[in-house]
């Protein structure tokens, strides 16, 4: 899957990933490939990803939103 977390400064992270684990407001999601087109909220807490070589990579957020689509998992950070 191809990841990019955007903030309103920078882009913190743009990369391929096999597993994204979010902080939902109603709960922590993870998101494998293939998952169904979502948009949801995200709040204050860590995004973990497990790259291809399953070594994990984790983003400290305040909270924002994602969007799943064709493989391809856009978040957008505060």
């Amino acid at each position: 899957m191809n990841i990019e977390i955007v903030t309103p400064d920078t882009t913190i992270f743009t990369g391929t990933g096999s597993l994204v684990q979010l902080p939902g407001i109603d709960g922590s999601f993870e998101i494998l490939n293939n998952h169904a087109p979502l948009i949801s909220v995200l709040k204050q807490g860590k995004i973990k990803i497990k790259n291809e070589s399953n070594k994990d990579q984790f983003f400290e957020i305040k909270g924002g939103v994602v969007e799943v689509l064709n493989n391809k998992i856009l978040i957008l950070a505060e």
